[in-house]
Formats: structure tokens, C-alpha cells, sequence
């Protein structure tokens, strides 16, 4: 199991080398994880997929309130922590990128999402990248399903009710840096 000390250093280091695919110099806290784990209804959820794992932050709590055994589908683009998730959380499935999300669901025979959680840092992302990724989630998630990022800021804000009914937009200041939460609804 990864101490706390050695996920900080991990996640420092990775965003010392790819600080746009990271977007962040310290790992999501417990506040955000909760903030944004707290939003879904558990009793309801029998497929959910996380963008951006990373250390497995947020991944972390999901068993906690995974009280229906919900099929979890991790994605990570860097290759050391995905193989670290792989080996922490062996009953999720990892697949390296977000932009093939529709393939990743045919093939664990998936047909939608019931909601994607994302840590994904959006806006340092150029534009093309942003439209791609948001297609493959409004097209993965079911209608009524949920859509919940945490960003640092509220640059996303535009795109994202363009695309969903945002249904609260959650302000977590005790995370380094403080994020905001968006809870979006696939319109059915």
C-alpha cells in the first residue's frame, strides 16, 4: 500500500514532468474525494468510470460507499500510475485514455454509464482535445446520468452547461489548491 508521504512525492514529481497532464502539485484531499463521492446516488449506480486516477486519490474512497458492488472502470494516461492502480485496485479495470471511452465500454460490454467522476485538468488541455473528450463522455453516460469534475477554476463552467444541466457547482477551499466541484446531468 502507497504511504502518504511517497503518493505526495509520486504526484510531485510526475507534475514536475507533465504538469498540464497533471494539473496539480499535490494529490486530491479527502474533502474533494468526499465532496464529489457524496453526490451519487450509490443504490442507484451499477456502472461509473474515473477519468484521471492518478495515485488513486479519490479511488481510494470508493469502496467505502460502493455499497452495490457497482462495475468501476479506471482511466489513467501515464503508465507508472496506471500499473499502480492496476495492483492497488484489482477489481477495477485500467485503460490508459479518456478518448477512447466508448471502446473501453464495448469492451467490457457496457452499453452506458450510470456517471464518470473526473479529475481530469480540463482547461490545460487545447481546445480539439476538450471537444473530443467531452463527446466521448455526454455519448458514454446514460440520459439522467451523472457528470461530476472537480477543476480549479471556473473556466470549464461555459462548455460544461452548454453540455449538461449543471446542477451545483460545489466550493472546496481545504484542498491544496482549493477546486470547485461540478456536478452535470446528461439531459435525457
Amino acid at each position: 500500500m502507497m504511504g502518504h508521504i511517497q503518493e505526495k512525492l509520486l504526484f510531485l514529481y510526475k507534475f514536475s514532468r507533465a504538469p498540464k497532464q497533471i494539473g496539480s502539485i499535490t494529490p486530491s484531499s479527502m474533502f474533494l474525494a468526499k465532496k464529489m463521492l457524496e453526490q451519487v446516488n450509490w443504490k442507484r449506480v451499477e456502472h461509473i468510470a474515473e477519468l484521471g486516477a492518478g495515485t488513486g486519490a479519490i479511488t481510494k474512497y470508493i469502496d467505502a460507499v460502493n455499497l452495490q458492488h457497482a462495475n468501476v472502470m479506471l482511466f489513467e494516461m501515464d503508465a507508472l500510475l496506471r500499473d499502480q492502480l492496476t495492483r492497488r485496485f484489482p477489481a477495477y479495470t485500467c485503460y490508459a485514455d479518456a478518448c477512447n471511452l466508448q471502446e473501453a465500454l464495448e469492451n467490457e460490454r457496457i452499453e452506458h454509464l450510470d456517471c464518470i467522476l473526473s479529475g481530469l485538468p480540463f482547461f490545460n488541455f487545447p481546445q480539439q482535445l476538450r471537444d473530443q473528450l467531452m463527446e466521448q463522455i455526454v455519448t458514454s453516460l446514460k440520459p439522467g446520468g451523472l457528470f461530476i469534475a472537480f477543476q480549479y477554476s471556473q473556466q470549464m463552467k461555459k462548455q460544461l452547461s452548454g453540455l449538461f444541466e449543471m446542477e451545483h457547482v460545489h466550493y472546496v477551499p481545504w484542498n491544496i489548491p482549493p477546486a470547485f466541484v461540478y456536478v452535470c446531468r446528461r439531459r435525457l
